[in-house]
């Protein structure tokens, strides 16, 4: 099959192979195609596979650039070519260095809960304290800064942290472990101090490129600055504009300090993209073009022509953004026949996410939440949800296992293994046989009764669904149970059980919410049930996924593309978020805005709300500074008091616009809500 042709900047970025070559790759410029095209062009000019490593963050994209490279290459060809993540890379390193770097040959590679549970003895059992000293440790070995070193700089909390991190170490080493930050850190303090590593690995690896460039961290660009070595035979691929890992240990300023360290560096700018109508690329445009951070200026182009305008909605609340966001899927998808999957919702933060969920159940509309966890997945939902079916329908074996014993009514596993061959030998459910004649002498007395006990609760409750409201048949299964009380006795700590209770009590805001939307008669347990069967959501395949409203985060978006993009929740203090209101961390808020308005193939729409629910209570909202910034001549505004009709803007209307809707807010300065 052949290859598309390059542009004339993809291919002199895959031909130069003159010295260090930086690709600052816009997005969708086709960045990966360049890199396997390089590879396959290396080989072509002599070099040998096995003296080529190319490096990006995940085994998804690693597998994904292999099997490209593989269709250019011939098989005998590209033997002992290395396509790895970075930690991949860096665990080949130290099995290949174990003997010189002190450890035996089986190693181990401890996980996030293996270090879990070795802080826990070095600091304690508190898990938010265990949270955060994992998360400080990391980020010093993700910056090579050594246990002397961080206790030496270390003040207030991070005192006991440190002094833990130097133990921490040197457990490890006596365990014959590392963790997964060390698989970083390890090969770089190895080429550091070790001349004949150095050399050795120099020569094993002649030319060197990386993927997601903007994305390395410092022990990431020291590991490849020390392979490079003098040679500097590299090319990285990367878009400082798409740079939204800080709060991770990615490092922008590795852009610019490569001319520093490689005052030969060629940059080559790939500007066209072959993903986005002109006026989704405008907006993306105008809004990168402030940032006060860039160290390469460039300016996405595209010859797919200007596309649909960008719009913005304006929603009196968050509930009526997502309705107001379902309905214009809905309508949309009815008008031009697309799948679902061609539409993405995208949010800032994941508690976002439900109020999408809710509206677009209600629109039996098929989705799936990416990068978090669905709100009607949540244990303590599937809990509830799993009483109601088994209300609804008895025979229901999976749900009456569920809740037989939550919270705990003392009927252990084997009384269930005997009520299973009971059921099983007179072919009826688990709830029919815990009523059965006989079963008592089979679990015993104290067992039998309490099966008995459960069961007539159960049947006494769905009687009274007949006549009762869902939320308040909720409700009171809810005190009969204690279940609010269960939450906190086995929640992690107090946060955790705070949440899954108001986790408990959105469900039950979304049941009055059902109540009070259906037309006529009022939705009863069957609806409930009905509508919380519509997905099973833990097991839906991917070969749905072309069928289902995309709903995750920002973050989560980076890497993929939708026809048509929601963007949600274009507010102060949401995004920008209230904890980046510093300006090195607004200009991240404006770089993940950035990466968010460039997923849109076809379509882009903003939206905000007046107001937001925080707290158990409605906050007002201000429209997002980011807002002011687009291009002026070309959104459709809302007009009409966010009423949900919007006209074509004039020139210079925009920044009037956001003036006037902050100005009915009554409303001067940047609120630092919170989240």
């Amino acid at each position: 099959m052949a290859q598309p042709k390059l542009n004339p900047q993809q291919d002199a970025a895959m031909r130069y192979l003159d010295g260090p070559l930086l690709v600052l790759a816009g997005a969708g410029s086709g960045k990966t195609g360049v890199i396997t095209r390089k590879i396959a062009h290396l080989i072509a000019r002599g070099h040998d596979a096995h003296r080529i490593v190319a490096v990006t963050f995940t085994n998804k994209a690693a597998r994904e650039m292999k099997q490209r490279a593989g269709k250019l290459i011939a098989a005998e060809d590209s033997k002992g070519l290395t396509v790895s993540t970075f930690h991949s890379l860096g665990l080949q390193m130290i099995r290949a260095e174990h003997a010189v770097l002190g450890y035996k040959p089986r190693f181990s590679i401890f996980d996030a809960e293996d270090a879990d549970k070795l802080l826990a003895d070095l600091i304690g059992k508190d898990t938010d304290q265990r949270k955060l000293a994992r998360a400080t440790i990391s980020s010093w070995k993700s910056s090579l800064v050594e246990p002397d070193a961080a206790l030496a700089s270390a003040q207030g909390s991070e005192v006991p942290i440190a002094k833990a991190y130097g133990e921490y170490q040197r457990r490890l080493r006596a365990y014959n472990a590392v963790d997964f930050d060390d698989l970083l850190a390890v090969p770089v303090h190895l080429l550091r101090d070790n001349a004949e590593a150095r050399e050795r690995w120099q020569n094993r690896f002649r030319y060197l490129l990386v993927d997601e460039y903007q994305d390395t961290n410092a022990a990431q660009y020291e590991l490849m600055r020390l392979l490079a070595g003098v040679r500097a035979m590299f090319t990285v691929v990367g878009d400082d504009d798409q740079s939204i890992y800080a709060w991770r240990g990615a490092r922008p300023g590795n852009i610019a300090d490569l001319s520093r360290d490689f005052p030969h560096l060629k940059v080559i700018k790939l500007e066209q993209n072959y993903r986005s109508v002109g006026n989704v690329l405008s907006a993306a445009n105008r809004l990168i073009g402030q940032s006060l951070q860039r160290v390469y200026e460039k300016t996405l182009w595209s010859a797919m022509g200007p596309g649909d305008r960008v719009r913005v909605l304006a929603c009196p609340d968050d509930t009526a953004e997502a309705e107001r966001v379902a309905s214009e899927i809905s309508a949309h998808k009815l008008r031009a026949g697309n799948p679902f999957g061609g539409y993405a919702v995208l949010y800032r933060g994941n508690f976002q996410s439900r109020a999408f969920e809710k509206a677009l159940r209600e629109r039996n509309v098929p989705y799936r939440v990416s990068g978090g966890r669905s709100f009607f997945e949540r244990s303590e939902i599937r809990d509830l949800a799993a009483y109601l079916k088994l209300m609804v329908n008895p025979d229901d074996d999976a749900a009456f296992l569920r809740v037989v014993n939550l919270p705990r009514r003392e009927i252990g596993p084997a009384t269930l293994e005997a009520l299973g061959r009971y059921a099983g030998s007179r072919h009826i459910s688990l709830f029919d046989a815990a009523r059965g004649i006989g079963l008592a002498g089979g679990v015993g007395e104290r067992s039998g009764r309490l099966l008995a006990e459960f069961v007539d609760w159960a049947r006494s409750l769905a009687m009274d669904s007949e006549s009762t409201p869902p939320r308040e048949l909720v409700t009171q299964l809810i005190n009969d149970i204690d279940y609010r009380n269960w939450l906190r006795e086995t929640a992690a700590n107090t946060r955790a059980a705070r949440k899954r209770i108001e986790n408990v009590d959105e469900f039950l805001g979304w049941l009055g919410q059902m109540n009070e939307n259906r037309d006529g008669t009022p939705a009863n347990l069957d609806d409930v049930v009905r509508r919380l069967s519509l997905m099973d959501f833990a097991n839906q395949s991917e070969k749905d996924v072309e069928n289902q409203v995309h709903l995750l985060t920002l973050h989560a978006a980076k890497g993929l593309e939708f026809d048509h993009v929601f963007l949600a929740g274009l507010e102060e203090g949401l995004l920008p978020h209230h904890a980046c209101m510093e300006e090195d961390k607004i200009e991240e808020e404006r770089r993940l805005l950035y990466v968010g308005i460039t997923r849109a193939r076809k379509s882009l729409s903003l939206s905000y709300a007046r107001q937001r629910r925080r707290g158990g209570e409605n906050v007002d909202s201000m429209p997002s500074r980011f807002l002011e910034e687009l291009p002026k001549d070309e959104i459709d505004w809302p007009t009409g008091g966010g009423s949900g009709k919007s006209e074509r803007a004039k020139p210079d209307q925009n920044r009037d616009q956001v003036a006037a809707l902050r100005a009915m807010l009554g409303q001067t300065e940047d609120p630092v809500n919170d989240q």
